[in-house]
């Protein structure tokens, strides 16, 4: 009975001499000359001298949802299909209406922008429907300012027409 389980076995011992001669073999081979620049975290070469400006963009959550999701459906067909034949009409059934939600999720995600890789699209705003005399004096309402006159940077014309909004 031991005998079956005899070649696991070997493959456990082998695994764990492999990766305890890695761990020797990286201690005896290894160099010891650490410096600043070694221990420094490498970048594609370059210097991190802040931390990133923005966050990762959404699209790359989408793609791991996407990842996931095949992912799933790919453990769940593997049961299904060795189990095919006992299951019938009913394991076809359910497969189907589990297919169909993996498919829906996927039609949503390509809705969301998933796989657009390319640049940001922006869109004009539509002609006519914003002024050329509009400016950011004119439709910017600065809070607080009232009691307190105009701040350093603003010049004489725009906080009056800070003031009086009507009469610029």
């Amino acid at each position: 009975m031991l005998g079956q389980y005899l070649p696991l076995l070997a493959l456990l011992v082998l695994a764990a001499l492999f990766a305890a001669a890695s761990f020797v073999a990286s201690g005896i081979f290894a160099p010891r000359d650490p410096s600043q620049a070694k221990r420094a975290a490498y970048e594609c070469g370059i210097v991190p001298t802040r931390d990133t400006p923005e966050r990762f963009p959404v699209r790359f959550f989408l793609v791991a949802m996407i990842f996931i999701v095949f992912d799933i459906e790919i453990i769940f067909f593997y049961p299904w299909a060795v189990a095919q034949g006992g299951l019938g009409l009913f394991g076809l059934v359910l497969i189907m209406i589990f297919s169909f939600a993996v498919f829906e999720s996927f039609i949503y995600l390509i809705g969301a922008g998933a796989l657009e890789w390319g640049p940001l699209k922006h869109t004009a705003a539509p002609t006519g429907m914003v002024s050329a005399d509009r400016t950011t004096t004119s439709t910017i309402r600065r809070v607080g300012l009232e009691d307190r006159g105009p701040a350093p940077d603003i010049r004489e014309s725009e906080a009056a027409a800070l003031d009086d909004p009507e009469a610029a």
